[in-house]
């Protein structure tokens, strides 16, 4: 019995090496990859004036990873792309009011806002978003014609 478990703890501790050096090699090539497409981004901007747009699905995997703790030090350099100049969303149109519902509808569209500029830095779908920034500015229009 104790052959078997010396056995296990044996395996274990081999397979958990192999997973420190996959880990590590990975994290690697993840930088090398990350490193040499700013660089060659660069040489496109310096060449040809314009920079290169990544596609959205790294765009949203990038995202992703920033969210996680050292990822976020590995996608920066890549953060060099214009994938990160979304304009910014535009003040509140009115200033705030003392009617309640205005301001129930600007703090609405305030997060409206946030969520669909999170959606288009994360290149997600943003149809739904922008619908309801839509629907929430109208009411928000209606509401200050009205008082």
């Amino acid at each position: 019995m104790d052959n078997v478990i010396n056995d296990y703890q044996k395996w274990k501790q081999q397979g958990e090496a192999l997973r420190v050096q996959a880990r590590q090699a990975m994290e690697a090539r993840f930088r090398q990859l990350l490193s040499e497409a700013a660089q060659i981004a660069q040489e496109y901007h310096a060449d040809f004036g314009g920079a290169l747009k990544p596609p959205p699905a790294s765009t949203a995997f990038r995202f992703k990873a920033a969210a996680r703790g050292k990822a976020k030090k590995a996608a920066k350099p890549a953060s060099k792309t214009p994938a990160s100049k979304t304009p910014a969303p535009p003040p509140p149109a009115a200033p705030a009011k003392p009617n309640p519902k205005v301001a129930s509808l600007e703090k609405r569209l305030a997060t409206a806002r946030r969520k669909l500029d999170g959606a288009k830095a994360a290149g997600g779908p943003t149809k739904n978003l922008e619908d309801r920034v839509y629907e929430i500015e109208d009411d928000l229009r209606l509401a200050t014609e009205g008082a």
